[in-house]
């Protein structure tokens, strides 16, 4: 068995250090917490899908869009962060965005690169900007100097195993001391767990470079979140609903409303109906609103589509460069500077990622809270209230706060003995101790190919039940041979092994939440259920493992 080598208590333990995560441990120890412990897979000052950069905060400015928040918000529900989200969550979050932008800018966050408030980018012309632009290149940085002002706990490469949970409530968190090539095991027993690891890659063969695992258009380092809190029974929702990202092909980046041009066809012709020239304030939205676009034109071969800028005054593309190191694309743009890639002669290719599970996963409340008691979640691993940089802050915050004021009365014992945690140091240690077996790449890539055949997302590709009920045997099958086989040599590829027995359990919950929404709806395109039922517009679907090892699904009304 590997050695335990720390055991901690604390009232509040976060797992990850990314925006949601660290907002969650300056508010808890703000709010009242006197022992706050992160456990950070990476290191927090570059950790996270934040980790260079961003350049979008959702968020309503008063001196900008005046006193009704109502119209920023249908805007922002009809773009890629509020599609699919709880109403009430997002229009609480714009009424308090503008105060987490104000401690932002306090802290040190160039919120106003332009001396002023500025909101561009996917937004329709003639249509509220829901989106602040600011300079976030030290965002991380300055995230990091908070939390150790306020004498955070902070492990870095201690990335999390299991959650623990004693008589229906969450206890702990068991976590992977990964600070040596020899590995062992950190027990942290808390009052209250925080997961916020952001969203979950290699589900999916890479659409870029099939199975190059880590040329994402987000931080690598984050995967299978959503596994730890499955393994504990708590609610998901909108797992079966796929979204994909979009960015420039091979070079996968986010950061597509940075640019400033227009999507065109081979021959010039616009991609969409939006903009005809380029436009800072509004970009070309077109990739929002028709999410397939870029796959679609392939496939009926009337693409490539690509990029142009070419229009834009030598004073705009200035300006989009300086963004881009904002937005934290300094490597793409580093990458065009050595191949001599100008954008204003130069048109770009751009295309559609695989699957993410981006503003999937928890089902919680306006304070974070899950459906288990002492269990809450923030950021880009939350399923019902958004995505992106401005809800994982605002999130984090408010989650932070409430987890900070839930204390139980009965003290927090030692997690060692509580069976799943147990059972995990034991899986793990027996595959430290194998000689021969297979490694977890070959697990992670089976798994890719397995939700990329039977589950992947439309409008090219169909589910239906045949099909699901073949990938939910396959991964039954795959599961088994991987505990029966995984080896690992050292701390890292164990943590990786970790990672794919959380991502199996992600993919489960896709699979069956999959079987139960018998329709097509977005990128879930089902063969034998071709419509798009308007009873369930107004629903949400959660699915959950019970105590018993079932799977369970249940529909509730949108918020």
């Amino acid at each position: 068995m590997l050695p335990i080598s720390k055991k901690l208590t604390a009232d509040v333990v976060i797992i990850g250090g990314g925006i949601a995560g660290a907002m969650a441990a300056i508010a808890a120890r703000d709010g009242g917490a006197e022992t706050v412990v992160v456990l950070e897979k990476a290191n927090v000052r570059r950790s996270g899908s934040g980790a260079t950069g961003d350049h979008h905060f959702s968020c309503y400015v008063p001196e900008i869009h005046g006193d009704d928040v109502e119209p920023v918000l249908e805007q922002l529900m009809l773009g890629l962060v509020g599609q699919n989200k709880d109403v009430s969550l997002m229009r609480l979050h714009l009424q308090e965005s503008f105060d987490i932008v104000k401690k932002w800018e306090e802290w040190g966050i160039n919120m106003r690169p332009l001396g002023r408030w500025n909101c561009q980018g996917h937004a329709l012309p003639g249509k509220p900007r829901a989106f602040l632009k600011y300079d976030g290149k030290k965002q991380k940085a300055v995230l990091a100097q908070q939390m150790k002002k306020r004498g955070v706990i902070v492990l870095h490469h201690h990335p999390p195993l299991e959650i623990a949970k004693r008589d229906g409530r969450v206890c702990g968190v068991l976590a992977l001391d990964a600070t040596t090539p020899e590995p062992s095991f950190v027990l942290v027993s808390a009052a209250s767990v925080i997961i916020a690891t952001g969203l979950s890659h290699r589900l999916y063969i890479n659409g870029s470079t099939p199975n190059y695992l880590f040329n994402t258009a987000h931080c690598p380092n984050n995967a299978g979140g959503q596994g730890l809190a499955w393994r504990v029974g708590a609610k998901m929702v909108n797992m079966e609903l796929p979204y994909t990202h979009a960015g420039t092909k091979y070079f996968q980046r986010c950061g597509k409303a940075t640019w400033i041009g227009v999507y065109r066809y081979p021959d010039g012709r616009p991609l969409g109906p939006f903009v005809t020239k380029p436009d800072p304030d509004y970009g070309d939205v077109t990739s929002d609103i028709w999410n397939s676009a870029f796959s679609d034109v392939i496939e009926n071969g009337q693409g490539p589509a690509y990029m142009d800028c070419s229009e834009n005054t030598p004073e705009t593309l200035a300006y989009m460069r300086e963004a881009m190191f904002h937005e934290g694309l300094s490597a793409l743009v580093d990458h065009m500077d050595a191949k001599g890639i100008d954008p204003a002669r130069h048109a770009v290719e751009m295309t559609r990622y695989e699957p993410i599970l981006h503003g999937r996963g928890l089902d919680i409340d306006e304070n974070g809270r899950t459906s288990v008691p002492g269990l809450y979640s923030a950021g880009d691993m939350s399923g019902n209230c958004g995505c992106g940089i401005g809800l994982a802050a605002w999130m984090g915050w408010r989650s932070g706060l409430a987890a900070a004021a839930d204390r139980p009365d009965a003290p927090q014992g030692d997690i060692e003995g509580i069976e799943a945690i147990a059972a995990k140091m034991k899986l793990l240690s027996d595959f430290m101790d194998r000689k021969e077996g297979a490694d977890w790449q070959e697990a992670n890539i089976a798994l890719t190919q397995i939700m990329s055949d039977y589950a992947n997302a439309g409008p090219s590709h169909v589910r239906s039940q045949n099909l699901l009920t073949a990938a939910i045997g396959y991964l039954s099958g795959l599961k088994a041979d991987t505990l029966a086989t995984m080896k690992a040599g050292c701390s890292h590829t164990l943590m990786r092994a970790s990672e794919v027995l959380d991502l199996f359990d992600v993919a489960e919950s896709i699979l069956h939440a999959s079987l139960e929404r018998k329709e097509t709806r977005g990128n879930h395109k089902r063969s034998d259920y071709t419509f798009t039922n308007p009873l369930l517009g107004d629903k949400m679907l959660n699915v959950f493992r019970k105590d018993d090892g079932t799977v369970a699904t249940e529909w509730r009304p949108r918020r």
